[in-house]
């Protein structure tokens, strides 16, 4: 049985992002009780995984971690580098030409 690749891509995507708010969620519910905190690494690489549009949307909801630098800056570097690899693949796609 073949699945398609869009459907597996997107049920990634979701769970990328889901869990990337659950880990904001909870580090922004472990701070107010001055408990043991998810450190800025993993919230990063798991944005680095595809779960940065969790991420922004959390920053928002749980205003946690709007104003946090290096984080912020990374978290856009991080937004920058997915933007050139999703162009420079569907330009490949499209045209055939691959980098």
């Amino acid at each position: 049985m073949s699945t398609n690749p869009w459907v597996l891509s997107a049920v990634y995507l979701f769970t990328i992002n889901a869990l990337e708010i659950v880990l904001f969620m909870l580090d922004k519910r472990r701070a107010r009780l001055g408990h043991w905190r998810i450190s800025e690494r993993t919230l990063l690489i798991v944005a680095l995984m595809g779960g940065t549009p969790g991420a922004y949307w959390s920053r928002q909801l749980f205003r946690h971690k709007t104003r946090k630098q290096p984080f912020s800056t990374l978290l856009h570097v991080i937004t920058l580098l997915q933007l050139i690899a999703g162009t420079a693949i569907i330009w490949s796609a499209l045209t055939g030409k691959y980098i």
